[in-house]
């Protein structure tokens, strides 16, 4: 089988697909830097090579210590949205330098398949609900715009060296596998910190915002879950080996509906057995009412559907995780 590097394969999306690309008999090189991801997330059969994209001297040595990588998995980058609107260049910058930095690498080296772990956040004003992969892009920050630069990126790369890619486009990955999680620092997803509270680690949950143009007031996202997510990227690069295979370059992931942020803490307290207070705040800039993604395409192309569309079994295999590591990682 393929000889795939991971690059952010110790943080949550890249480890769980690390592990599931082991399960499918693919052969799993982790290149991280260590500065959001886990080292005890690696799955054990995996080679582990901590470096740096920024420094090209670490992705040179990776590249001469596994000549034979065939095909990469991009998830490593900076991914805060927040953070993105204080700190534009970390963004704007590091995370393009970076990839164009393991693409000078990984050219010459001879591979020629590449899956971008992109976003729905290139979505930020979208005329059409759910989200068709050619809606028009507008970036709803640094962050988004960030991964529309790699994303062109990468299609000059296949206009000039013939790389074949395919850039994954989804809104809210969450849950976890019974030995893979979740654990940020800080944490700003919706679920976890949900979980958070039901484990006493927080006294309570703010919804920012109530009075949105939706049945329950709140806002409306799709969370699709992180294995779902991870076999899309297998499927897809597993395509990518036949050249006579035509798919497209760029696909949107969703669960096939949208959950308010009501029905996610109403999942929680039927999960966890946990009241989960809550508290209203004000609206916060730049959330819109409602972000839903269409994988129609994902599914006619990729042959791929998510399996996770229950909000309850999703809860379930975060709080499963959450209950046994109350510490994430730290145990």
């Amino acid at each position: 089988m393929s000889k795939i590097l991971v690059t952010g394969g110790a943080g949550y999306i890249g480890s769980i697909t690390t592990a599931e690309l082991i399960a499918a008999g693919h052969r799993v090189v982790v290149f991280d830097n260590l500065y959001q991801g886990h080292r005890e997330a690696v799955h054990p059969d995996a080679a582990f090579v901590q470096g740096d994209l920024a420094r090209p001297d670490d992705i040179r040595a990776l590249f001469a210590q596994h000549p034979d990588i065939d095909g990469i998995m991009h998830f490593a980058s900076y991914t805060l949205v927040g953070e993105s609107m204080q700190q534009p260049l970390k963004y704007l910058r590091d995370n393009l330098v970076n990839a164009a930095n393991l693409l000078e690498v990984a050219i010459p080296a001879g591979v020629r398949r590449f899956i971008l772990s992109s976003t729905a956040n290139l979505f930020d004003k979208p005329e059409r609900i759910p989200i068709e992969p050619d809606e028009h892009i507008i970036p709803g920050s640094p962050y988004g715009e960030s991964k529309f630069f790699i994303e062109r990126l990468l299609h000059w790369h296949k206009e000039i060296y013939g790389l074949r890619y395919v850039c994954l486009r989804y809104f809210n990955a969450c849950g976890d596998t019974p030995t893979i999680g979740e654990d940020h620092s800080p944490e700003t997803h919706l679920i976890p910190i949900v979980l958070q509270v039901a484990l006493g680690q927080r006294e309570r949950l703010t919804i920012f915002g109530d009075d949105y143009p939706t049945p329950d007031g709140t806002c409306v996202r799709d969370y699709i879950h992180v294995v779902d997510i991870a076999q899309a990227h297998i499927r897809a690069i597993n395509l990518l080996a036949d050249p006579l295979t035509k798919i497209q370059s760029h696909y949107n992931l969703g669960n096939g509906r949208g959950f308010s942020i009501l029905e996610v803490i109403d999942s929680a307290r039927r999960i966890t057995h946990h009241p989960i207070p809550t508290e209203i705040g004000p609206r916060r800039a730049g959330d819109p009412a409602l972000l839903i993604a269409s994988s129609e395409a994902a599914n006619q192309d990729l042959g791929w559907t998510p399996h996770f569309t229950d909000l309850d079994a999703i809860m379930r295999s975060a709080w499963e995780w959450h209950h046994t590591h109350p510490k994430g990682y730290l145990q």
